[in-house]
């Protein structure tokens, strides 16, 4: 799918299915995007609606012109607060196109996030500063995993509610969540994940805060971490108890596989203590 700058259709696009590759590309000299959705029914409607508002058509057309995207495809994952679409770049690579849906995320649940994180001073009544807050947040988090050597989606560009990183996958097809496809090596897996998490806490500084199968991606054989938007930074008053309730999903999931481990032996080898 392709986006049009929408100020230049003069009424809200449609979406709907292209059946070509050809059409699927933007004019660079004209520097445009086509917005193009498929409505199925009501439901779709309203999502739709939700997602695709006028200034998120505006951020993905300026995203467009700056080269970082030229096709918008279908839905990689639907959440509380955002949608994931896959994405294809000028140079025809993919990308995933996280996309924070303004009138209807948990404010509360970003507030709750962003308050006290000394990287960030906004104002939490104002519905789209925090939003555009929140997409920052989990941009520079992803790269301060990154850099301490953390497997997880490496973060292409933030604007507005629009974040692109890589897209974890194979030849077009998203990875799935662990919870969808365990591991084949249950403790090779637990042993990877927990040493992400030593180097989340001591080489970024950082507690991912709501880790668990539903947020580790299955990418052939190998986890990858992903909605790391309301990781803490470590002196946040929240760090803690986020941390213990990691260690506590990490039991839990693993245990549903058949492996055993003690929280006690987790929090060592994340913190040395």
């Amino acid at each position: 799918m392709i986006l049009m700058d929408p100020e230049e259709t003069g009424k809200a696009p449609e979406i709907r299915a292209l059946k070509s590759r050809a059409v699927n590309r933007v004019d660079s000299d004209l520097g445009r995007m086509e917005a193009v959705k498929r409505l199925k029914g009501v439901e779709d409607r309203r999502v739709g609606s939700e997602v695709f508002d006028e200034l998120t058509l505006k951020t993905l057309y300026k995203l467009a012109n700056s080269g970082y995207l030229a096709v918008l495809n279908g839905a990689v994952s639907t959440g509380k607060e955002a949608n994931v679409f896959k994405g294809i770049t000028d140079t025809d690579d993919f990308v995933a196109v996280k996309i924070y849906r303004v009138a209807t995320s948990d404010f509360k649940k970003m507030q709750y996030y962003i308050q006290g994180d000394p990287r960030f001073k906004v104002r939490t009544t104002n519905r789209r500063q925090l939003v555009q807050a929140w997409v920052n947040k989990e941009f520079r988090n992803l790269k301060r995993a990154l850099e301490a050597g953390v497997r997880v989606p490496e973060p292409v560009t933030a604007r507005d509610n629009v974040l692109i990183m890589e897209f974890i996958g194979k030849d077009g097809v998203p990875a799935p969540t662990m919870r969808d496809a365990p591991p084949e090596d249950p403790e090779e897996a637990l042993e990877t994940i927990i040493e992400y998490m030593h180097r989340l806490y001591k080489g970024a500084r950082l507690v991912h805060g709501d880790l668990s199968f539903f947020n580790i991606l299955n990418h052939c054989g190998e986890p990858v971490i992903i909605d790391v938007s309301q990781a803490m930074v470590l002196d946040h008053p929240l760090a803690g108890e986020l941390l213990e309730r990691d260690i506590e999903n990490i039991i839990r999931d693993f245990r549903r596989i058949g492996v055993s481990v003690s929280a006690d032996y987790i929090r060592e080898r994340i913190t040395g203590k």
